[in-house]
């Protein structure tokens, strides 16, 4: 039976321009583009479930078709939810441990050090090249020592004195990869006179989406809609998050593709820069020290279909001495997991090829974005460091170095 709710597809005009934007129709003659693999062939698929074929599997669900569609059609998530309604569920090793960023991060937390050394060498990128099809040239995040949640909880009586609260959805990366991006989140909450609250999280489901892992995502879900709800009633909170894709998934993924009801937390969540720029605008604006630095800043895909962007621009703009370029919006090409696949690593990279060619010419001392899986995607690609806004106005606001 056809859902009435899903058939966005009908209002496709067939105007294309969703093809014209899909950063990997141009870049692979495998990829029909989003017209084609989203509305078009979703009426031949609910009738003939046969009738699909594994182009599907290049889509990078950026939501890029999304942000072009006069119609308002549901591109990319026509394609996400047909991939795993219609598609064999195969168990692979690799993907089943790329969708599992909790499990991983909270095992290679334990024994960082020995993680960090022994993937770097030959033997093991060799291994997983070979048999996990994990592609040599792929260069992994560092992991930290310990949680990101272990640190904080030393500082939570700190954060609970403030009057106005903010509860803090810090992700995977913040809690395995990056606690210092955590603490910038602290420095500028703080310099503003909002107290951060950390309560229990799970991985916020985008992992498990792109590699298929639906009742788990769901079940991801529900547990952060139920403890971020909690938390934040129980003060009188905003929510807010520093990673672009985790925003996305918590607003709009899950009523959009895992069916799952967010009202309880919707109208309460925010990106981080918007939080920022809010209060900002009301003249809640910290003192801050000169940041004499050369950057370009990259708009992550899903920030872009927030409409999010503005906010990071506004929110830079105020730091005193930032030489600033908004580069031209382009795809970086990794999409989470997609670019740690051999099957679609070229792919990958020659989505991202034209935005590391822009960032080659303005040369900038440093690349600002919002977005971690960005961020490693044009380190590697690239010989430019890559900060997060949060972490360049912290250092407007402490004065340490760059």
């Amino acid at each position: 039976m056809i859902k009435l709710e899903n058939i966005s597809f009908d209002h496709c005009i067939k105007c294309t321009v969703c093809t014209i934007y899909c950063p990997v129709a141009r870049a692979t003659h495998h990829f029909p583009g989003p017209k084609q693999s989203g509305p078009d062939t979703e009426r031949l698929r609910i009738k003939n479930p046969e009738l699909l074929d594994d182009s599907l599997k290049y889509c990078t669900n950026c939501k890029r078709c999304e942000i072009a569609c006069p119609s308002n059609v549901k591109i990319a998530d026509i394609i996400q939810s047909s991939k795993w309604r219609y598609f064999k569920n195969v168990f692979r090793v690799r993907d089943f441990f790329l969708a599992r960023t909790d499990l991983m991060g909270s095992v290679a937390t334990r024994v960082s050090y020995l993680v960090n050394f022994f993937i770097k060498l030959f033997p093991v990128k060799f291994f997983l090249d070979r048999f996990m099809k994990i592609p040599s040239e792929r260069r992994f995040p560092k992991y930290a020592q310990g949680t990101f949640l272990s640190w904080y909880n030393k500082h939570r009586k700190e954060q609970e004195a403030f009057a106005e609260k903010a509860v803090y959805f810090h992700g995977c990366y913040v809690n395995y990869n990056n606690h210092d991006l955590g603490k910038d989140v602290l420095t500028v909450l703080n310099a503003i006179n909002v107290g951060v609250i950390v309560t229990d999280e799970k991985c916020c489901g985008v992992p498990l989406i792109a590699n298929g892992y639906i009742d788990k995502a769901r079940k991801n879900a529900l547990f952060n809609i139920h403890s971020l709800e909690k938390s934040a009633s129980a003060i009188g909170a905003r929510i807010v998050s520093a990673s672009s894709s985790c925003s996305f998934a918590l607003k709009h993924e899950y009523p959009n593709l895992l069916e799952i009801d967010n009202s309880a937390i919707l109208d309460d969540l925010d990106y981080i820069t918007r939080f920022i720029h809010e209060r900002f605008e009301n003249g809640n604006v910290p003192a801050m020290k000169p940041v004499p630095v050369r950057a370009a800043y990259h708009s992550p895909c899903h920030l872009e279909r927030m409409g999010g962007v503005m906010n990071t621009i506004e929110v830079l703009k105020k730091i005193p001495g930032l030489d600033l370029t908004i580069l031209h919006s382009e795809c970086c090409g990794i999409a989470g997991t997609y670019g740690f696949k051999k099957e679609y690593y070229k792919v990958a990279q020659k989505v991202g090829a034209e935005l590391f060619k822009r960032i080659e010419r303005v040369n900038p001392e440093i690349v600002i974005t919002d977005c971690e899986t960005c961020k490693w995607q044009i380190e590697m690609s690239t010989p430019y460091r890559v900060e997060h806004p949060v972490t360049v106005l912290a250092r407007a606001i402490d004065g340490k170095k760059l």
